[in-house]
């Protein structure tokens, strides 16, 4: 067993063996928080108070309550979970290094309802390897989290206010890991990513971390914030739940003393319906909150704007994402039948959510018109018209916003931004499966969270891999560009990977393809893109470059 003192007290670890070779120590379910119960709940989280005696850091804290959608059978849908969750994780390949390692924090994904900074997926022995050391985070998540009412009882981002927590104990506690304090980089796939970017701009996060990459998501992906009033959805919650009074301070007392099993429970058929409608809808994102005297908002004002106005000085960027994200639709359930007939019918339906927010009803079936005929002109089967629905579910909710971002940024900003696109096939890619998708999509996609099983042993859905197998080298490979950028700022600071991944400038709009071989290209889907371009330029230039 080993020991390290931090600020509250002293911790009891212990040193493991990798798997691929060497060691690693572990500290498990370290609390960064007090737990956020009581009149805690929906606040912003406060610090831990100190401990006495040896704290055992040998066992993952509880993960927050919740609903699995990607990683629980579907036959086994029940909650589970704690609300005292607020727990990270610190794995150090050397405590007491000749100097400070670098540190990467990684932010969960999970559509902001589901997840873990647990090693049952995201363990540490790919990365440490690279001599990194990692840390994962746990933060509140849904209604607990994510529930704003627009004053001060429930005022919004709780759960990304727990993440700048964490963030805060780690700046205030790697050293005592062997870390250094001052090159900290913060990364995350999905929700984790749209984390990492809103993290980018936040004023409370800003000083917290120098490096950040964001894998499948950015503040501008659609799922990421709300289109529609946060207070009307808290309202249309209380009274779902039976609460019909629209007095603060009466629904405030309601939602603050319900047992988090029925929150959880009535918030997550809501969900479902918005998705069954929507295809895709997060009914608790990052919201802009409104500002009170002696409350530290988290985020203010318009996304678009505010990142116009540029990211935090300094701060480089690695951001992408998978080849086939728009597989990820069907986690809700939805059946490749259903949304075939629907896909055939109605123009709206292949619509990118703030078109149909902003636009006028005519102007949607115009834009539906363009679409369709844009990705379904050619398409005939089952298998066809889903491939291409895919495809532009893909890219209306992950690549033309990822390009975006790309796009403002390189106009607004010094730091280097680098971008890619993943493109590794291997018996590693098993989430569309997962996804219910692989009856009409190619065996060789590249679905949405493929790209986690080569960034982390994914231990309870994947077999170990062979140290000299084509995959690890794969994962080697993958590993290294991420473990460099913590490093150096820089992926491929020689030309150990025989690549050099240029940085994206808007004159050169380089990405590296990640697949079994590292390619450098240059405008990627430029045909797609281009078409994206123009329709937001003629309907919504808001969320044209």
């Amino acid at each position: 067993m080993t020991r390290v003192r931090v600020a509250e007290g002293i911790l009891e670890g212990e040193k493991l063996d990798n798997d691929y070779g060497g060691s690693f120590y572990s500290f498990k379910g370290i609390p960064y928080a007090e737990p956020p119960l009581g009149e805690l709940r929906f606040k912003a989280p406060i610090p831990k108070q100190p401990w006495t005696g040896v704290r055992l850091a040998t066992e993952h804290g509880p993960r927050c309550y919740q609903i699995d959608l990607f990683f629980q059978p579907k036959s086994n849908m029940e909650p589970s979970g704690s609300e005292d969750c607020l727990y990270l994780n610190v794995y150090s390949p050397d405590i007491a290094p000749s100097k400070p390692l670098p540190v990467m924090v990684y932010i969960h994904g999970g559509a902001f309802i589901s997840g873990s900074g647990n090693d049952d997926i995201y363990g540490p022995e790919f990365l440490v390897k690279n001599d990194v050391i990692l840390v994962t985070i746990n933060y509140r998540l849904e209604v607990i989290g994510f529930l704003c009412f627009d004053t001060e009882d429930i005022p919004g981002n709780a759960g990304m206010k727990d993440q700048v927590a964490a963030l805060r104990w780690v700046k205030n506690n790697i050293k005592s890991f062997g870390g250094d304090p001052n090159n900290i980089t913060i990364f995350g796939e999905s929700a984790g990513a749209a984390s990492v970017s809103y993290h980018l701009v936040s004023p409370m996060s800003k000083g917290l971390f120098q490096r950040a990459i964001t894998q499948s998501g950015t503040l501008l992906s659609p799922w990421a914030y709300s289109s529609v009033s946060a207070r009307e959805i808290a309202l249309l919650l209380a009274n779902h739940m039976g609460c019909e009074s629209n007095d603060d301070k009466v629904i405030y007392e309601f939602f603050k003393t319900q047992p988090i099993e029925n929150l959880i429970m009535k918030q997550f058929p809501l969900t479902y319906a918005q998705n069954a409608k929507n295809w895709v809808n997060i009914t608790f994102p990052i919201v802009a909150e409104k500002e009170f005297p002696n409350i530290e908002a988290f985020f203010t004002g318009d996304v678009v704007e505010v990142l116009r106005q540029g990211i935090h000085e300094g701060v480089d960027v690695i951001n992408g994402g998978t080849a086939d994200e728009g597989t990820v639709v069907f986690v809700s359930g939805l059946k490749a039948e259903t949304v075939y007939e629907q896909a055939r019918k109605f123009n709206e339906l292949l619509i990118p959510q703030p078109l149909s927010y902003h636009c006028s009803t005519l102007q949607q079936l115009e834009i539906g018109k363009k679409v369709k005929e844009f990705y379904l002109k050619d398409a005939k089967t089952l298998e066809e018209v889903m491939q291409k629905v895919v495809r532009f579910m893909g890219t209306d909710y992950f690549k033309y916003n990822a390009c975006l971002w790309q796009k403002i940024c390189a106009k607004t900003n010094k730091n280097k931004i680098y971008y890619y696109n993943f493109t590794c096939q291997s018996q590693r890619n098993i989430f569309s499966n997962r996804f219910n998708t692989g009856e009409f999509l190619p065996k060789n996609s590249v679905s949405h969270c493929d790209d986690l099983a080569y960034i982390f042993p994914c231990k309870s859905l994947l077999p170990k891999v062979e140290p000299n197998s084509k995959t690890y080298k794969i994962i080697d490979t993958v590993t290294q560009l991420w473990s460099n950028f913590a490093k150096y700022g820089n992926p491929t600071p020689d030309n150990n990977l025989k690549t050099i991944w240029e940085p994206f400038t808007i004159e050169k709009q380089y990405y590296m393809d990640i697949g079994e071989k590292l390619q450098l290209e240059s405008e990627l889907d430029k045909e797609e893109i281009t078409f994206w371009e123009t329709i937001f330029s003629e309907y919504f230039p808001r969320l044209a470059p």
